[in-house]
């Protein structure tokens, strides 16, 4: 029924940016006990690549004061999407809590979501609205859903999208690369690296 293979779109270009640390925000999505632990349920093996640029783009942005968002899958015992996923990321339970490496700390925002959209019935748009962001830095897994979500409802409220390739991961390359061609073709996101951010 479907092809052997599916044809990669052009390339996608990957540059360096300058971002106003004042008007951004890194937003680092369900880099959980989950998603991003061995012993997690729904565990993402290509998670462990990007935890080391996530860290050095968390220590870059810290730096500079640029805001610094947490979403965190943050289910209830008779939630429906464990309908689709089986149960995961619990309230108040380890694998619902930010992997060691990237913990958060003071003055940082947790954003607790109940579906895969960081803006679906949260706070996280009145956070950027009051802080006057206009560039949201959009990091984490699993890049295809809660990441995609994530950004195209950013970029459907008028935020500027940046993805750093190497901080996001997903079950598939079909998933990593369709994820990165949604962003470009239907939010106008750009493409960098952890590397290639620079907040000024």
């Amino acid at each position: 029924m479907f092809p052997e293979y599916v044809k990669v779109p052009e390339k996608m270009d990957v540059k360096p940016i300058e971002l106003e640390a004042s008007k951004s925000a890194l937003i680092i999505v369900d880099m959980q006990n989950a998603f991003a632990h061995e012993k997690g349920r729904l565990f993402v093996p290509e998670s462990r690549k990007t935890i080391e640029p996530i860290k050095k783009l968390l220590e870059k942005a810290r730096s500079k004061n640029v805001s610094v968002i947490y979403t965190q899958d943050w289910h209830q015992k008779d939630d429906p999407e464990f309908s689709v996923w089986g149960e995961h990321a619990v309230a108040g339970t380890w694998e619902a809590e930010i992997i060691d490496e990237l913990k958060p700390i003071d003055g940082d925002v947790l954003i607790k979501k109940l579906r895969y959209d960081g803006f679906y019935g949260t706070y996280l748009d009145d956070v950027l609205r009051m802080r006057k962001i206009e560039n949201t830095v959009i990091t984490g897994t699993v890049a295809n859903i809660c990441v995609l979500h994530t950004a195209g409802s950013a970029a459907l409220r008028g935020y500027k999208v940046v993805i750093p390739i190497d901080c996001i991961s997903a079950l598939s390359m079909f998933d990593y690369i369709s994820t990165l061609r949604q962003v470009t073709f239907l939010y106008r996101g750009l493409l960098t690296t952890h590397e290639g951010i620079r907040f000024v």
